[in-house]
């Protein structure tokens, strides 16, 4: 089974980037599971989201406390939430940031991590170019599919055409489209 915890705030969407997960996964033929945690229901407020892949039924029900991946949807939450908790030493790692890693206190951490397995985009600026809102979850879900291998990027495309008809759909899959080229680059 591989899992996946998503950090962010309130409002940037970090609920549907689990649930769009899950579908991609669906779409590739496998068992997936999304759901959220958060406390206070308000804007800006840390959220997180879990979402589990595997190739049998997941009958596992709590939260991801060993996460095999994370998307860090919001840096700011790197000096106050212990995002990095409980996750697996060959796991993954995508930051919504254009900065560097030493930029953002982490660089002597994410070196322990195997190459390609740390990765920034910065998602937030590929929203607001492509859809027009500072919206990361989608862009993230294509950088996400880039590092981890564990979903392919159409079926990402697929996903968010289906939680985003028309115009909307396909400005996110735009965002999702490049930050997932820029992921591979890197």
């Amino acid at each position: 089974m591989f899992q996946v915890r998503i950090h962010g705030r309130g409002g940037q969407g970090v609920v549907t980037a689990a649930e769009m997960l899950s579908i991609a996964a669906f779409l590739e033929g496998k068992h997936a599971q999304a759901f959220p945690s958060f406390g206070s229901e308000r804007m800006g407020a840390p959220v997180v989201s879990y979402c589990r892949i595997d190739d049998k039924e997941i009958r596992a029900r709590e939260p991801i406390l060993a996460p095999d991946a994370l998307i860090i949807q919001d840096p700011t939450l790197l000096q106050s939430v212990d995002v990095f908790q409980g996750l697996n030493p060959d796991g993954f790692i995508l930051i919504n940031s254009r900065r560097s890693f030493a930029d953002l206190g982490i660089a002597e951490f994410v070196s322990k991590f195997p190459p390609h397995h740390v990765c920034d985009v910065g998602a937030t600026e590929l929203a607001v170019k492509h859809v027009g809102r500072p919206v990361p979850n989608a862009a993230l879900l294509g950088g996400f599919a880039a590092i981890s291998g564990q979903i392919h990027m159409e079926s990402v495309e697929k996903a968010i055409g289906q939680k985003f008809p028309g115009n909307v759909g396909a400005a996110n899959v735009a965002a999702a489209r490049e930050a997932f080229e820029l992921a591979q680059a890197a």
